[in-house]
C-alpha cells in the first residue's frame, strides 16, 4: 500500500490499529500516573468496546494489527537483531537481549508491547519495587501518536514521555521493513545534530488540506518539534504550505493533543471545544507560510477557525457538549468528545456517551447512527449521508483518548 494523507476527511483506504492487550492492565494505582493514565481500566471490558471500533473498520476499510506487523518484521534476521539491540538500549536492559532474541517470533512481538516480568535472581532485583524490567506499552492503542502519515511520508513521533518512546522505534521498523508498505520515513532523531526539545505526537498534527498543516504546540509537541516539521518542508522547495500552529494549555490533561478539542468533520464543518477554540484567550494561533524552501511570513492570526476561513476553509463549528453549558462542556470534552475520526468526507466516528456533543451534531446535519448498525450490516457507508457513528464507551474514554486517537490512517482518497 503507498502511502497517501492530503486530509483528514478522505475516504479511508487503510489504517493502523493496536488492540489494547495485558499492557493496558499491568499497572497499579502506584505506578499509573507514570504509565500516562488517570484511572486503571478494565481490561476486559476494554476490549469489547475496542472490539467494536475494529469491527466497524474492518467492515468499511483496510486494517492492519501493529502485533501482527511487527511479527512480519521481527521474522528478518537482518531486523530482528538490531531492532531488539535498539530497544534494549534504549530502555537500558541489554543484559535482557539474549533471552529475547531466543524466543519465539509470537511470543518475543508480544513481550516487547505486554512487557517483561523483572526476574527475582539476584538481590538488587528480588529487592527492586519495579515489577518489570521491560516496562508495559500502556498506550500503544492510541496508535495516532507514535507515527503520523502526511502526503506521502511517515513522520516517527518524538514522545514527549520516555514512556512511550518503544512505540516510536516499533512504528519506525514497521514502516521501514515491512513489505505491506512503500513509503518513506522522517525522524526528528535521525538529524545529524537532534533536539533534545524536539517532540511531536500523532494527536497534534492535522492535515486540513494539502496545503495546509495544522498542528498543536502544547504539553506534546514542542516548537522546536514543529520547527522540524518546518525545516523538513522547506528542504522539499517546491511545495507553498501553510502552517496553523495552535498554542494549547498544558492543564488540565484532557488538553493533551490539538485533536482533543478540535477535529474535522466534512469540507465545512469542524468539531472544536468551544471555551478554548472560540472565546478570547492567551494562547496564540501562529500562520507560517513556506513558498521555495523559505519561510516567507509568519504572523499571528484572531483564531484558528479565523485563519482557515482566510485560507478558503469556511467551517461551521459544531461545539463539543452543546453550545449552553459550560459544565457540560468541559465533561463531554474529557471524554474526548471532540475527538472525531472520519470514514469519509462527513461521516465520522465518536463515543454514544457525549449525549450533548451528538445531539450537536444532529441539529447540524449528521444523523446518529450505533456503529452496530453498519457492523451487523443493516445500513451501509456508501449510502448514508452526513452521519456521526456512535462507539460504545464506558472504559475506553477513561484511558484519555477517542476515535481519532486510536487510529492511525494511511491512505485516503482525495476529496475532491
Amino acid at each position: 500500500m503507498m502511502i497517501d494523507i492530503q486530509s483528514e476527511i478522505g475516504e479511508l483506504e487503510g489504517v493502523i490499529l493496536h488492540t489494547p492487550g495485558p499492557e493496558v492492565e499491568n499497572m497499579t494505582p502506584r505506578n499509573a500516573e507514570r504509565a500516562l493514565y488517570s484511572d486503571i481500566l478494565n481490561l476486559s471490558v476494554a476490549q469489547k468496546e475496542y472490539a467494536q471500533l475494529a469491527d466497524l473498520l474492518n467492515a468499511v476499510t483496510q486494517t492492519y494489527q501493529v502485533i501482527d506487523l511487527l511479527e512480519s518484521v521481527l521474522a528478518e534476521p537482518a531486523v530482528k537483531t538490531p531492532l531488539v539491540l535498539r530497544i534494549c538500549e534504549a530502555e537500558g536492559c541489554l543484559d535482557l537481549c539474549d533471552d529475547l532474541l531466543a524466543l519465539p517470533l509470537k511470543t518475543l512481538a508480544r513481550q516487547l508491547i505486554e512487557g517483561v516480568v523483572q526476574p527475582r535472581d539476584n538481590l538488587t532485583r528480588f529487592l527492586s519495587k519495579e515489577r518489570f524490567c521491560l516496562p508495559p506499552l500502556h498506550n500503544f492503542f492510541f496508535t495516532r501518536d507514535a507515527a503520523m502519515a502526511i502526503m506521502d511520508e511517515i513522520l516517527i513521533g518524538r514522545m514527549a514521555k520516555p514512556v512511550r518512546a518503544r512505540e516510536s522505534i516499533i512504528m519506525e521498523a514497521i514502516f521501514n521493513h515491512s513489505p505491506r508498505f512503500s513509503v518513506n520515513t522522517v525522524n526528528p532523531l535521525a538529524q545529524k545534530h537532534p533536539d533534545a526539545t524536539a517532540t511531536v505526537e500523532g494527536g497534534d498534527v492535522l492535515v486540513g488540506r494539502q496545503d495546509i498543516l495544522v498542528i498543536g504546540n502544547g504539553s506534546r509537541t514542542s516548537t522546536q518539534g514543529i520547527d522540524f516539521i518546518i525545516e523538513r518542508i522547506k528542504a522539499q522547495k517546491d511545495r507553498k504550505r501553510h502552517l496553523l500552529v495552535q498554542e494549547l494549555p498544558h492543564h488540565p490533561e484532557s488538553f493533551i493533543h490539538l485533536d482533543m478539542v478540535f477535529t474535522f468533520l466534512d469540507r465545512n464543518y469542524c468539531m472544536l471545544f468551544e471555551p478554548l477554540m472560540l472565546r478570547p484567550s492567551k494562547y496564540q494561533t501562529i500562520h507560517i507560510l513556506i513558498e521555495n524552501g523559505r519561510v516567507t511570513s509568519i504572523r499571528e492570526e484572531k483564531g484558528l477557525i479565523d485563519a482557515l476561513r482566510r485560507l478558503g476553509m469556511d467551517l461551521t463549528t459544531v461545539c463539543c457538549g452543546g453550545r449552553e453549558d459550560l459544565w457540560v462542556q468541559e465533561r463531554e470534552q474529557w471524554h474526548s468528545g471532540a475527538n472525531f475520526f472520519a470514514l469519509a468526507p462527513g461521516k465520522v466516528v465518536g463515543y454514544a456517551r457525549n449525549v450533548h456533543t451528538m445531539e450537536e451534531m444532529n441539529k447540524n446535519g449528521f444523523d446518529i447512527i450505533p456503529a452496530e448498525d453498519i457492523i451487523a450490516g443493516r445500513k451501509h457507508l456508501s449510502e448514508l449521508g452526513r452521519c456521526a457513528i456512535t462507539l460504545d464507551g464506558s472504559e475506553l474514554p477513561r484511558g484519555g483518548g477517542g476515535a481519532r486517537c486510536m487510529t492511525m490512517p494511511i491512505r485516503r482518497r482525495p476529496v475532491i
